[in-house]
């Protein structure tokens, strides 16, 4: 006799931007395994109106008060909908007694707060945004364990290394290896760089995402965001983690032994199939685009990562070795980078100027809570937007 399924109810953090639109079109494949508990948004009201009456869904969150209040004057949310408003909002849907896993698919640190109060309710955390780890990664994963919940994440890289080392003695593990497409400028002469516009920068070559997150792909910050994250998921060494560029994405890790065996993990490059994976983890299912066909051929390329060309990968590097609050500076000075970038304030190269220059001014001291954590975050973009 089957074992029934048992359906899992969902808290989606972010559910207007590019994860959240791969979360909507996995839970959409399995009504029988997911649904929506609640969704959340900055300020898109509208779009959050259509996801929650195509979904059914009870509670809608807004970051933005004033769009909360709009949301609720619009009578475009189905009778009965509960509205919950700004960052104490985002908190209680974290919380939210009738949902089993939250997914922090927000931008930034807005979800450092309800990703720990999700936590703390004893939900499991799917994870797509990189800087809560990087801002306070002790803090996440020792209330993950003095909870006992599972932190499952979704970046494509880190669920790939979570897929190939489960089941391994930690004590195995040689090295973890990300691959980086390179971005939008990999093959461009180092010279063009500094002719490079925001529009440039946005048109990424394998992935669909938004404007922040591909800029960083063409600088190598995400890389190198992705490399202190694997540091505190994986419980590893600054000089267990590395980078190496791959142009196809489809190879998303290599996981080496000690005995020199690697372990890959491939897939097509869409979200869909890191999420669904954290969503219905540990059970597998059909999923919601083709994979790969090796019927027709296929290349994969590997490249080593030239640092004078991608300095953000560098000074990730070390604020891995420096450690304490190092990352957190580094990710605060990067997002005032880009942000100024992307307004036009700044050229594309002033990006890792900006960043080195506030790493080598803030001291990168250990933070002993949260609150310090979010002083240094603070005091780190108030010195990058003082140096644009």
């Amino acid at each position: 006799m089957s074992k029934p399924i048992t359906k899992k109810r969902v808290v989606l953090l972010g559910a207007t931007g590019s994860i959240g639109e791969n979360t909507l079109r996995v839970i959409a494949a399995h009504p029988d395994r997911l649904e929506l508990a609640g969704i959340a948004a900055r300020s898109g009201w509208e779009k959050l109106a259509d996801i929650a009456r195509e979904h059914r869904v009870p509670h809608v969150g807004l970051f933005d008060p004033a769009a909360c209040a709009a949301a609720k004057a619009s009578g475009r949310f189905a009778p009965g909908t509960t509205f919950h408003s700004g960052l104490p909002g985002l908190i209680e849907l974290a919380r939210l007694p009738a949902a089993d896993t939250v997914m922090v698919a927000v931008i930034g640190t807005t979800g450092l707060e309800p990703a720990l109060a999700a936590i703390a309710a004893g939900k499991d955390l799917a994870l797509a945004s990189k800087e809560i780890l990087v801002l306070a990664g002790k803090f996440i994963m020792a209330a993950a364990k003095k909870h006992r919940v599972k932190l499952l994440p979704v970046d494509s890289e880190h669920n790939a290394v979570f897929q190939c080392i489960e089941g391994h003695p930690q004590a195995g593990v040689r090295r973890v290896v990300l691959t980086a497409s390179g971005g939008a400028f990999r093959d461009w002469p180092v010279e063009r760089l500094a002719h490079v516009t925001p529009a440039d920068a946005v048109k990424h070559p394998n992935w669909a995402m938004g404007p922040k997150i591909t800029v960083d792909s063409a600088t190598l910050a995400n890389k190198g965001l992705e490399l202190i994250e694997a540091q505190c998921l994986f419980n590893l060494r600054p000089d267990q983690c590395q980078a190496v560029l791959h142009p196809q994405s489809i190879v998303h890790c290599l996981v080496e032994f000690n005995d020199g065996a690697m372990l890959a993990q491939l897939c097509p490059p869409s979200m869909t199939f890191p999420i669904q994976h954290a969503l219905l983890y540990p059970e597998r299912a059909p999923g919601v685009e083709a994979p790969l066909d090796f019927t027709r051929l296929l290349s994969l390329e590997f490249r080593p990562v030239d640092e004078d060309r991608f300095p953000m990968l560098r000074l990730a590097r070390q604020t891995m070795v420096t450690g304490g609050s190092a990352p957190a500076i580094y990710n605060a000075a990067n997002e005032v980078a880009v942000a100024a970038f992307l307004a036009g304030r700044i050229p594309f190269l002033a990006i890792p100027q900006v960043v080195d220059k506030t790493l080598q001014h803030l001291d990168p001291r250990e933070p002993s809570d949260l609150a310090e954590v979010l002083a240094i975050d603070a005091a780190a973009r108030r010195y990058a937007t003082s140096h644009l």
